[in-house]
């Protein structure tokens, strides 16, 4: 019987059923508000970051793009910046974030904390004033700062965190149109941010603090390519920087995902921040728990899932309301190729 399990494992691959080939399960629709709901976010903004950019061979590059969207963002206040193990090891995300952080920032720009430390920095700037933390790797940070302090949790304007998705769904970036591993199909990755400190998510979405989502869902609609990264490195200074140290991602999507392009999870965190009109969004409930099906036996225990009221887990680790935003306009790549270039 076990041994005939990868063989089962390896057929769901090999045949052409949608569920395995999108991504996707059908799921009760969202109640999508074109270029909203309205927000509140503070131009005060804080930012969170796992930058693995040029570490290693097939390092994801996304939390640099985002980086060097929000850098060079005029109208908003960067006031500090904390760091996070995720994408790559403690030392090598300090390294980066602050190489990049000096490249793109302003003269005496926001300043750069490692782990720990990113925790009390971000608790003395809400304790200034209300922020927006935008979170583009694990929650660590955000629940060490947060966690018993109501009255820094009130400064809260909005956490923009990436991470969440519906429930039965995969991250599957072929989703049947690539070219790569597994008989065309490609990898289908994890919830990476929620995965790597599950417990800081849950306490962070049982605060009750305003959150939006920037789901993987959203994310697949736009591709970074090779003629967009040549245009960065035709730019110069930061911009050329990124995308060299993008390149070996990209390669990644090309070979082992089998797409032309790579889709910029992180990025479009900025853009939500910059620009929320540019996406369709939805009041969600949220929970963290243990996904039911057959799926969940070889893609991970729990997640944290979207949806509708009345498709919440009836004892679930946490529980709350978020924005969730898995649609976005077909301009955003216009408009994100422009604040990245932009001298």
């Amino acid at each position: 019987m076990l041994a005939a399990l990868p063989v089962a494992v390896f057929l769901m691959f090999a045949v052409p059923v949608p569920g395995w080939r999108t991504g996707e399960r059908a799921t009760a629709p969202l109640t999508l508000v074109s270029g909203g709901p309205a927000v509140d976010l503070p131009r005060r903004v804080w930012i969170d970051t796992d930058a693995a950019c040029g570490h290693a061979a097939d390092a994801d590059a996304d939390d640099c793009f985002a980086l060097l969207i929000l850098l060079r963002a005029p109208g908003i206040e960067i006031v500090g910046i904390s760091t996070v193990p995720g994408n790559a090891p403690a030392d090598a995300v300090l390294r980066i974030t602050r190489e990049l952080a000096e490249r793109a920032g302003r003269p005496g720009g926001p300043p750069v904390h490692a782990d720990a430390a990113g925790a009390g920095a971000l608790r003395d700037a809400l304790a200034a004033g209300p922020l927006t933390i935008v979170a583009l790797g694990p929650l660590t940070n955000i629940a060490a700062a947060l966690k018993g302090r109501p009255g820094l949790q009130r400064n809260v304007g909005r956490l923009v965190a990436v991470m969440g998705r519906r429930r039965g769904h995969l991250f599957h970036p072929a989703e049947g149109r690539g070219d790569g591993i597994l008989l065309g199909h490609g990898p289908v990755f994890r919830d990476f941010n929620f995965d790597k400190d599950r417990a800081a998510a849950a306490d962070v979405l049982a605060l009750g603090i305003p959150i939006t989502l920037m789901p993987y869902e959203g994310a697949r609609n736009v591709s970074l390519t090779g003629d967009d990264l040549a245009a960065l490195k035709a730019a110069g200074g930061a911009p050329a920087w990124v995308a060299e140290r993008a390149g070996g991602w990209l390669r990644f999507w090309r070979d082992v995902v089998g797409l032309g392009g790579f889709y910029p999870f992180d990025a479009m965190a900025a853009a939500y921040v910059l620009e929320p009109a540019l996406f369709d969004c939805a009041a969600a409930a949220a929970w963290v728990a243990k996904e039911r099906g057959f799926r969940a036996r070889f893609f991970g225990s729990e997640a944290m899932l979207v949806g509708l009221d009345s498709e919440r887990a009836k004892e679930p680790r946490a529980s709350g309301t978020v924005i969730y935003c898995p649609r976005v306009a077909t301009r955003v790549h216009n408009w994100m190729m422009s604040r990245l270039a932009a001298r």
